[in-house]
């Protein structure tokens, strides 16, 4: 998604994606690919990756959906403290200031219609970060 919002701009970033837990080189779910479809994003050929300490040295800026993930980067790598932020940090209700340290769920085994409603909070944010960097 952050991907498509820079694409004007995109050899200015390096993106990836990793999970905590995440098992390397699995597919998105088929909701995945159908919400992220929705959004002019294919993500069909996306493989997972699990979150490494040489990835987290090596980012500028880390974007996570739960405090919980934060938590866990700080406990591997504390100095990585500035560049760790909820993806909510990023996000506006209804126009009056930002939402803070809210969790953004992981949609895993929900609903399509909820995935789509992480998507709709997932883009909000993300349009926030491509306005700010």
């Amino acid at each position: 998604m952050f991907r498509k919002l820079v694409e004007d701009r995109e050899e200015d970033f390096i993106v990836e994606s990793a999970g905590i837990s995440a098992m390397d080189g699995f597919p998105p779910t088929d909701q995945t690919i159908r919400v992220m479809k929705e959004e002019g994003v294919d993500v069909s050929d996306h493989l997972s990756q699990r979150l490494t300490l040489k990835m987290i040295e090596a980012a500028n800026k880390i974007f996570v959906m739960e405090k919980f993930h934060k938590d866990w980067i700080l406990r591997q790598a504390p100095e990585a403290a500035p560049k760790v932020m909820l993806l909510t940090e990023f996000s506006s209700k209804g126009g009056n200031g930002h939402v803070g340290d809210i969790d953004i769920p992981d949609p895993i085994q929900m609903s399509e219609h909820f995935y789509q409603n992480i998507s709709t909070i997932i883009r909000q944010c993300v349009q926030k970060i491509a306005e700010n960097l």
